[in-house]
Formats: structure tokens, sequence, C-alpha cells
């Protein structure tokens, strides 16, 4: 069941990284689209992994962004540029550190939750 939750979850997070990306460019666009990339590549690697998976979403998302200063990506051209952008940025770090540890704080918490038990009934009747 938790492997369906992310992947749909993924597939949220394309559409709205997609929308982010139509609405154009600037710092907050930039900001966001980071964010939410290292928020879908941590989602994909918790399909794969049960623990860890956050390890991978940040060395990923490092490694795409280092890989930029080769000049490929630009060079490839659409679609390639939406997976491995296209240019070295600093606070790309950032962003990508920021959105894989929302996405693994908010996992972390469900998953306890439901280890819990807890189902957010609260005293209904």
């Amino acid at each position: 069941m938790r492997r369906i939750l992310l992947g749909l979850a993924a597939i949220v997070t394309i559409a709205v990284g997609l929308g982010v990306h139509a609405l154009g460019s600037g710092f907050a666009g930039d900001a966001a689209g980071d964010v939410l990339y290292a928020v879908l590549i941590y989602l994909l690697a918790a399909i794969v992994l049960r623990r860890g998976a956050w390890i991978l979403a940040l060395a990923w998302c490092v490694g795409v962004e280092f890989f930029q200063l080769t000049g490929w990506p630009a060079a490839w051209g659409s679609p390639w540029t939406l997976v491995f952008g296209s240019g070295f940025a600093w606070t790309d770090l950032a962003f990508y550190a920021i959105g894989v540890a929302l996405a693994a704080g908010i996992d972390r918490a469900l998953l306890a939750r439901r280890v819990r038990g807890d189902t957010g009934d609260r005293g209904a009747v």
C-alpha cells in the first residue's frame, strides 16, 4: 500500500512541477522547481528502498547538479533539461536538501503514525 501511495504522490509532484515550470522562471519558480524535483526523487527512491531513500535522493540531486558543469544536459536540450537541468547553481543544492528533508520528514511522520495505529479519529462518536 505504501508504494502505491508513494507512486501517486510522485504523479502529483510531477504535475505540480510541470505547472510551476509552465509558469516561467525567476527565483521563486526555480526554487519551487528544485524543491519539487528533490521531492520527486525522494519519492522514487522510497518506492525502491525501505530505508535510506533520503541518502539516494540527495546523492542523485547533488550528482545531477554537478553533472550540469559538463555542459552535456544543456547541449542535449529538451526533454533532458527537465530531468538534468541546464546550468549549475550553488543555490540549487540548498533547495534540493530542503526538498529531500521535507519529503523524508513527512514520510517518516506518516510511517510513525501508521505504526502507532493512529487513524486520526480522536474520540469520535
